[in-house]
């Protein structure tokens, strides 16, 4: 009986074949982390080192929504400023709100003097 014997096969064929299918489906919904209503989105990234870097991120929704810059090291991650995204800014009013947490690196900047002549 040879269409006995190619059922199991073709059945366990097919279950292979889906499983490429369901992560593909899996990626692209919601359920699998990617899809709208995400409170975290990375805007943008700048590399200083191999190993050092600041990031850029957006976190919450709607009215609640933040850019966070931060400083990010292989031991360490650091708030460095905190703001309202370009788009949620009112004309005219503030840019940006104080940062929640002063960073080390921030204390750092303000303790240095201010030169006045570009030389």
């Amino acid at each position: 009986m040879p269409d006995g014997s190619l059922t199991p096969l073709l059945s366990f064929a097919l279950v292979v074949a889906m499983i490429p299918v369901a992560l593909w489906l899996l990626k692209r919904t919601p359920l699998g982390g990617s899809g709208q209503g995400q409170a975290l989105k990375s805007v943008a990234v700048l590399p200083l080192s191999a190993s050092q870097r600041i990031v850029t991120v957006e976190v919450g929704t709607g009215s609640e929504r933040r850019w966070l810059v931060l400083g990010v090291t292989p031991s360490s991650i650091q708030t460095l400023h905190c703001m309202l995204p370009p788009d949620a800014q009112a004309p005219g009013g503030p840019a940006a709100t104080p940062t929640p947490t002063p960073s080390s690196t921030g204390a750092t900047l303000a303790t240095l003097p201010v030169r006045s002549d570009p030389s």
